[in-house]
C-alpha cells in the first residue's frame, strides 16, 4: 500500500489548528509568509514613502541601500513569546529590513534588545544591521503595520490592511503564549485580531505599562509602553520598567499562572 503523502502546512492550515510535526516546516510556513509580506502594496501612500526615503536618504546613511520593502516579522520560529511592535523606523527597519534594527545607538531597538537580552531572550543587548549575529531565543517580533509610515501615524485602514500579515504569522507560531503588544495601536490591532478570530473577552482588555490579561484562547496579553525615543529620552519608559513587562512574560511562561492586573 503506497504511503500517504504528508498534508502540506500553510498559514491557513496552522490557523485551523493544524501543528507541523516537524519544525523545519514551521520555517517553512514562515518564509512564505515572509514573501507574502515583502511583495505586498495594499497602502500606496505608504510604499511611496518608504520608496521615497530610500531615495532620499538621511545624510549619515548615504552610501547604504535602503530596503524600501514592507518588514517582515524576525525571530525563533519555535517561540512563545510573540512581541508586537508598531512600524518601521523611515531610517531604522525601512533601511535594513530587520525589525527594530539600525534606528540608531540608543535607539528604540537597542532598548528592545536590551531589555530581551536581560531576560534571555536575546543573545545580545544591541541590534544594529542584519549581520550583527543578533538571534533570539523562545521570541519573535512582528508589528502592527510593515511599513514606515509618515509620521509614524499610520492610518486606521492602513492598520487594518496589514492586520493579515500579523495573523498569518500568528498562526505560523503555535507555540505562542504571552503577547507584548508595544504602545497601545499594537495593543489595540492585537485585540481586533482577537475579535476577528472569534475569541470573546470579556472585559474587553484595557492598555497600559505591565498590564497583564490572560485571555479564553490560552495565551496571556501583557501592555507595554513604546520604547520610542520619545519615551525612553522623557523617562516615560525606564528600563527597570521594560525588566518588569518581561519578567512578567517569564512568570506566564513559566508553571505559575498568569493573574489579571488589578492596579487600575
Amino acid at each position: 500500500m503506497p504511503r500517504a503523502r504528508p498534508k502540506p502546512v500553510t498559514p491557513r492550515s496552522v490557523a485551523r489548528g493544524f501543528e507541523p510535526r516537524d519544525r523545519g516546516l514551521e520555517r517553512a510556513a514562515l518564509q512564505d509568509i515572509r514573501d507574502a509580506i515583502v511583495s505586498c502594496e495594499r497602502c500606496p501612500r505608504l510604499r511611496e514613502y518608504c520608496q521615497r526615503i530610500g531615495r532620499e536618504k538621511r545624510r549619515a546613511f548615504q552610501d547604504a541601500i535602503y530596503w524600501a520593502r514592507p518588514v517582515p516579522g524576525f525571530g525563533d520560529p519555535h517561540a512563545r513569546l510573540l512581541i508586537i511592535g508598531l512600524a518601521p523606523a523611515a531610517h531604522g527597519a525601512n533601511r535594513t529590513g530587520r525589525v527594530f534594527t539600525g534606528d540608531g545607538v540608543g535607539g528604540s531597538g537597542d532598548f528592545l534588545m536590551s531589555a530581551l537580552h536581560r531576560a534571555g531572550f536575546a543573545n545580545m543587548p544591541t541590534s544594529r544591521h542584519v549581520d550583527d549575529g543578533l538571534t533570539l531565543r523562545d521570541a519573535f517580533i512582528a508589528a502592527a503595520v510593515r511599513c514606515a509610515p509618515p509620521d509614524n501615524k499610520p492610518t486606521p485602514e492602513e492598520i487594518a490592511n496589514c492586520l493579515p500579515h500579523l495573523d498569518a504569522e500568528l498562526a505560523a507560531l503555535p507555540r505562542v503564549r504571552v503577547v507584548v503588544a508595544l504602545g497601545k495601536i499594537s495593543f489595540d490591532a492585537y485585540r481586533r485580531l482577537l475579535k476577528q478570530r472569534g475569541v470573546v473577552v470579556r472585559p474587553q482588555p484595557e492598555f497600559g505599562h505591565a498590564s497583564v490579561q490572560p485571555l479564553p484562547n490560552g495565551q496571556t496579553l501583557i501592555g507595554c509602553y513604546h520604547p520610542s525615543r520619545q519615551n525612553t529620552n522623557t523617562g516615560k519608559l525606564t528600563a527597570r520598567m521594560m525588566d518588569e513587562v518581561f519578567a512578567k512574560a517569564r512568570q506566564c511562561l513559566g508553571p505559575a499562572s498568569c493573574r489579571p492586573d488589578r492596579r487600575r
